[in-house]
């Protein structure tokens, strides 16, 4: 094992270092026109040119064998088949959505079952008629350590005006992903630009005929540009991040194949894919199931904590409104009155205590010698805060968006954020005049400081 270790690394072997340089190469074009294929909602278009081309491939060997008299392995010749035949189903699939009723998924289903049955009758053919045919498998799901130096540069080459096209109609097809009508509407070429996108999955699914295989290549072209997605909502980074995680993905499967030489290259390569997108999906950055548990439990957090606080506001508001009102953040350092806010919020004494030892963790709570609770300065200007905004958010859906009384409730955020300067501004004029002992409700939270400071 240490042996095929060093091997590896130091790329020792012939047929592993051109292996890897014709994977690596295809994962990268992969990953690039799969972040396309995705954004466009046709992930399942590449299946079915994959499935597609296999009767090409099959009547290319049948044709070449007939006039080369044993050439019917000619990769370029494969190639040029397999192409045909994958255009074939892919303009089959787009002639039936346009002129029938059917579905779009139940034309692909159709087509790619069609294509494929004839495929398989075909090679059955072929292995009959000659004997250079080879195992379908060669062909279905790849046979990587076959490849040669003449086989690489043709596969480099094609993954390279793949990408060298991606970039200089990178505007194009980002706008047909996410507005082909607003395209349309401005004179773009929509339905060339749409038929160019599925001749890169083409060419990027017949190019892969060596390596992972017909059937395969779906997986290549989609789970590098998922995974990527897990990681950035920018076109062009998704873009690099497919193509990055594509290459990776055709590494470690071409390794792994290395090490353990009975494992099929093809199917350790979109293992390795499958791999790097179960770490994407737990730990992507902007969709990422733990990034996205630990924002809901800052949310939750701070949720349970606008509660508190406008609790505690409120509760004290009662008590001493009276004496306080022109300064709501001279409710900092009083007692708060425990059973009252239990009573206005339906807290268990218990619940209201652990939400209190949070918030002093905050240092929005605290305790006095006698083991009071009260607000400190900066919780008393939070509370304020949370208070003014809420009460501006319950006037707003009452008196502007029509709603109930009975169903207004809102956790407390920058009303800002939602409404215009001039809607808080008629907001605070109706609430001061609903309520005037609140008049004094600063608007923002510099001005809720500057109370506390002259306090």
């Amino acid at each position: 094992m240490s042996d095929r270790l060093v091997d590896f690394l130091l790329l020792r072997d012939y047929t592993t270092r051109w292996a890897l340089l014709g994977t690596v190469s295809l994962g990268i074009a992969a990953g690039v026109v799969g972040a396309f294929m995705l954004l466009r909602k046709r992930s399942l278009v590449g299946d079915v040119v994959s499935h597609a081309a296999l009767p090409g491939v099959a009547i290319a060997f049948l044709v070449m064998e007939v006039r080369a008299a044993g050439g019917g392995r000619w990769l370029p010749g494969l190639l040029v088949g397999a192409a045909a035949a994958g255009f074939a189903g892919v303009l089959s699939a787009t002639f039936i959505r346009r002129f029938t009723r059917l579905k779009e998924d139940a034309t692909l289903a159709v087509v790619l079952g069609v294509f494929y049955g004839v495929g398989v009758s075909l090679f059955s053919i072929a292995e009959r008629i000659t004997s250079g045919m080879g195992a379908i498998e060669d062909f279905t799901l790849g046979a990587v350590h076959s490849i040669v130096a003449g086989d690489v540069a043709l596969i480099a080459g094609a993954a390279l005006l793949v990408l060298l096209t991606c970039g200089a109609l990178f505007k194009e097809f980002t706008l047909l992903c996410f507005d082909p009508e607003f395209a349309a509407t401005r004179g773009w070429p929509v339905g060339m630009l749409d038929v160019g996108l599925m001749g890169l999955v083409v060419a990027v699914a017949v190019i892969g005929l060596q390596s992972v295989g017909l059937l395969l290549m779906v997986a290549m072209l989609i789970t590098p540009a998922a995974a990527a997605r897990f990681w950035t909502d920018d076109i062009r980074r998704m873009a690099l991040i497919a193509a990055l995680l594509g290459g990776l993905g055709a590494f470690c499967g071409v390794f792994a194949s290395h090490l353990v030489p009975k494992l099929s290259a093809g199917a350790t390569i979109v293992l390795a894919g499958s791999s790097l997108f179960a770490v994407s999906l737990l730990f992507g950055t902007r969709r990422g199931v733990a990034w996205r548990m630990l924002e809901h439990r800052r949310l939750a957090r701070r949720i349970a904590r606008e509660h508190l606080l406008r609790a505690c506001y409120e509760a004290l508001e009662a008590e001493r409104g009276g004496a306080f009102a022109n300064k709501p953040a001279a409710f900092a350092d009083h007692p708060l009155p425990i059973e009252r806010i239990v009573e206005l919020r339906e807290w268990t004494r218990r619940q209201l205590e652990r939400k209190l030892f949070a918030a002093e963790r905050e240092e929005l709570s605290r305790r006095d010698a006698q083991r009071r609770w009260m607000l400190t300065k900066a919780g008393a200007v939070a509370a304020a805060q949370a208070v003014r905004n809420h009460r501006l958010w319950e006037l707003y859906l009452i008196h502007y968006a029509d709603i109930a009384p009975s169903h207004v409730d809102r956790d407390a955020d920058r009303i800002e954020h939602v409404l215009g300067p001039e809607i808080v501004a008629e907001l605070e004029r109706q609430l001061v005049e609903r309520e005037p002992r609140l008049a004094a409700i600063p608007a923002s939270p510099h001005e809720i400081e500057a109370a506390a400071a002259d306090r």
